[in-house]
């Protein structure tokens, strides 16, 4: 994977809070933490445009739909 170095600004509390997941070993470094909550967030947007795109053309799913995906969703927890 190729990588770019950049500079951001972030909250001294966030910095803290990720520093330490770093410390405990849930992140393999402050790069990776970042990367990932980067990368997740990008793809929950296109997840949203693709959801909204198909609400526009067939409506916005009925009770069942989403009493049906409620159950799929806690399955797979």
């Amino acid at each position: 994977m190729n990588s770019a170095k950049v500079a951001i600004s972030i909250p001294k509390e966030t910095l803290r809070l990720a520093k330490q997941q770093v410390k405990e070993g849930r992140a393999k470094s402050l790069s990776a933490l970042v990367t990932e909550a980067v990368d997740e967030k990008v793809r929950r947007n296109q997840l949203n445009e693709i959801l909204d795109a198909m609400d526009a053309e067939y409506g916005e799913p009925g009770k069942a739909a989403r009493t049906w995906a409620k159950g799929v969703l806690r399955r797979s927890s």
